[in-house]
């Protein structure tokens, strides 16, 4: 065990999905590429789909149809990443488990990504196991995703299941997960709805910013290739100087608008709608 730590041992770390679909694939990869496991062998990944699991195998991924597999051997932490109506039922899978067999890897933290489903739903579905509520979003995909989580009262030992509690273990093993493949914080879970609102559904409204600022270009005579280009490009370097800079984004936007210049006028058409 490597409490003491201040990172996981990537050489053991073992982490399982039940659910391996985008969402989790862009996890897995996260992990695999930036070293957090030594060997894609050490993730575990259950699916129905029986084309990914095929495609999953062939990644080099312990992946099969069969949960169970899954629950057995991901010593670490064990992520559902199934729709928020099949997690009554993993997590039944998950118990099952446990009560069949006395030796049940029971020491594995298990972290939902389903949204909507509440601490208290988890806990009341996977008694005796410590659980955490994570609200990723899609530019995982791409290595860049904006996580937030809550640690259920099972970590913090407040539910009298007396369970090895080492919350600072729990939350290293999450931030390990999910800094993978972009950022990660913790906040209160009833904070995560405006998680929810902000950064899981926020990329839809940069989407929509990106086309509108493209849609400009091309009204003014660029070719639509070059303008989505420069439109998503600006949005990422604006983007980037917010998160190095530190600054007021209102700060930031002074330093782009020169007196009487077209920037401030631009602003101004914006404000007005």
């Amino acid at each position: 065990n490597n409490n003491n730590s201040n990172n996981m041992n990537k050489e053991t770390f073992s982490v399982g999905f039940l659910g391996a679909g985008m969402m989790a694939t862009s996890i897995m990869e996260g992990l695999t590429r930036n070293g957090v496991v030594a060997s894609p062998s050490q993730i575990w990944c259950s699916d129905p789909y029986l084309p990914t699991v095929e495609s999953k195998q062939k990644s080099g991924y312990n992946a099969s149809q069969s949960n169970t597999d899954v629950i057995q051997n991901a010593k670490d932490a064990i992520v559902l990443a199934v729709k928020p109506n099949a997690i009554i039922q993993v997590c039944k899978d998950i118990v099952s488990h446990a009560h069949n067999d006395q030796n049940a890897n029971r020491n594995a933290v298990i972290i939902s990504i389903a949204a909507g489903v509440s601490l208290q739903t988890l806990q009341t579905n996977l008694p005796g196991h410590r659980v955490i509520r994570v609200m990723p979003n899609t530019p995982c995909l791409v290595g860049e995703g904006a996580a937030a989580y809550a640690l259920g009262n099972s970590c913090m030992g407040n539910d009298n299941n007396n369970n090895n509690n080492n919350p600072a273990q729990d939350r290293l093993i999450v931030e390990t997960i999910f800094g993978s493949c972009g950022t990660c914080c913790e906040i209160q879970e009833p904070l995560l709805d405006a998680v929810t609102g902000l950064s899981g559904s926020g990329p839809a409204y940069v989407f929509q910013f990106i086309e509108a600022l493209s849609d400009g270009g091309v009204r003014a005579g660029l070719p639509r290739a070059v303008a989505t280009q420069l439109a998503a490009q600006t949005v990422k370097g604006a983007a980037e100087m917010v998160l190095q800079t530190g600054k007021h984004p209102g700060l930031l936007k002074d330093g782009v608008t020169s007196p009487g210049g077209t920037t401030i006028a631009g602003v101004e058409a914006l404000e007005n709608g």
